[in-house]
Formats: structure tokens, sequence, C-alpha cells
């Protein structure tokens, strides 16, 4: 990512359990931008299925991406930064969030299995089963060294994710 093409937005990805809605309302605040979480751009059809311990497929996905760009156009179009919570797993779909523009920046929480199994089992209330990790693992793309990514661990604490992200927004130009 350029000076020219700086990081206006932050997509906070991963699977299930790496801490993307906390790390990005957290991150969020920071930067003084506002955060989505796009677990609330679903579909209901999608959290339906979610709920039923059904794992989505590249078509059920396809409206919530697609509602996730228009997002980022939103803010881009009253010149603003943001943050929004994704899983964004393959490369395809992070390219469809991006739509081609070079501000947004994808912040991998990479965790292991047993630690996004065990922060899953724990929640409580949420519309993803814990069933569906496996699937979610199954499908992900890591983000390759071409993509404008930052891969941070998500065992670290928040404060200190929140930082490395930080740092390299702030450190490209903003």
């Amino acid at each position: 990512m350029t000076k020219r093409d700086a990081a206006r937005f932050v997509v906070v990805m991963g699977v299930p359990g790496a801490g993307k809605s906390t790390i990005g309302a957290v991150l969020a605040e920071k930067l003084g931008w506002p955060f989505v979480d796009g677990d609330d751009l679903h579909p209901s059809a999608n959290l339906r299925k979610m709920q039923a311990g059904v794992p989505l497929d590249d078509d059920d996905r396809a409206p919530w991406l697609a509602a996730i760009a228009q997002q980022l156009s939103r803010w881009r179009a009253a010149g603003r930064g943001g943050v929004v919570a994704c899983s964004a797993l393959k490369r395809g779909y992070r390219e469809s969030i991006a739509g081609g523009n070079g501000d947004v920046l994808f912040a991998y929480l990479k965790g292991t299995e047993k630690l996004l199994a065990a922060r899953v089992a724990a929640r409580r209330g949420h519309f993803m089963p814990a069933s569906l990790l496996a699937s979610q693992l199954a499908i992900l793309e890591e983000p390759d060294a071409d993509e404008p990514a930052v891969t941070v661990d998500a065992a670290l604490p928040a404060a200190r994710i929140v930082a490395v992200i930080v740092q390299r927004v702030c450190g490209e130009g903003m």
C-alpha cells in the first residue's frame, strides 16, 4: 500500500473466535472512525441458515459482501474512514469488498484452532454455532503477500493487536 493509496478503511478479518468484533470496535474508537459489525449486514436468510448449523456458500455470501462494499462506498463518498468486522475468508471476497480501491487494509486475526474453538465455545447468544468453525477454517485463504493486509496473532492482548494495526495504518501516511 503506497502513501497515495493509504488505508482509509480497515476490515478486521478472520474466522469465528478470532476477536473481529472486539478488535474492530476498539480499533475504530482509537482511530476515531465509525465501526460496523459485518454480522449485522447479513441477510436474514443467511442468519437462519447459520443458526441451523448450515455453512454459507459463495452465493449466500454475495449479497452480504456487496453490503459491506456498499458501506465502504458510503464512507468513501462522505470522505471518512471506517472499520468493519468481516470474516473475509477468501481472496475473492476481499477483492469484492475492496472493489478495486487501494484504500482498504485487511487486518487478519490469526489464531490456533484450539484458541478459536475455546473462544467460540465460551460465547453465549451468538447466532453462529461452534459447529461451523471447522467449515470456516476449511475455506479460509490467508492473505497473500501481495494483498493489502497485516496478520496479527489473535492470542495477543486486544491493546497490542490494535497497536499493531494502528501502526500499519498510521505508518502508511495517514
